[in-house]
């Protein structure tokens, strides 16, 4: 009943930029923490950045700090990564996902509760 639609992936050179959406039906979204994953090939899925509910915090791994801006637009239930700066260790499937509540979003995996299928994020040298 609940499905996150990632898009916005796709092919860049290093320095550019991308802008990731996740969209939500069937909830509201500002009342989730709402977070961003990536996999690379042969690499476990890892935290990226996160926000949480209204009045949450937001959350960015140090490796994508100054980089990438997670946003929201409360009112179409809709959630953003900016992606400024890619470098090729960018290069992994996105994933969005949600979990209800929370001040600060968890970065553990087992936390979430709803996940969408990924978009893939290329970038080149």
């Amino acid at each position: 009943q609940v499905q996150l639609a990632e898009s916005g992936g796709g092919l860049v050179q290093a320095g550019g930029s991308l802008r990731l959406s996740c969209a939500a039906s069937t909830l509201t979204l500002r009342r989730y923490s709402t977070v961003w994953f990536r996999q690379a090939p042969g690499k476990e899925r890892e935290f990226v950045a996160g926000i949480g509910p209204i009045g949450g915090r937001s959350d960015l791994v140090d490796s994508v700090k100054g980089r990438f801006t997670i946003f929201r637009d409360n009112t179409k239930s809709v959630a953003y990564l900016q992606m400024d700066s890619l470098k090729p260790e960018d290069t992994a499937v996105y994933v969005c996902a949600v979990v209800y509540g929370r001040e600060s979003p968890p970065r553990a995996r087992e936390e979430y509760t709803y996940w969408g299928h990924g978009t893939q994020v290329t970038v080149s040298s």
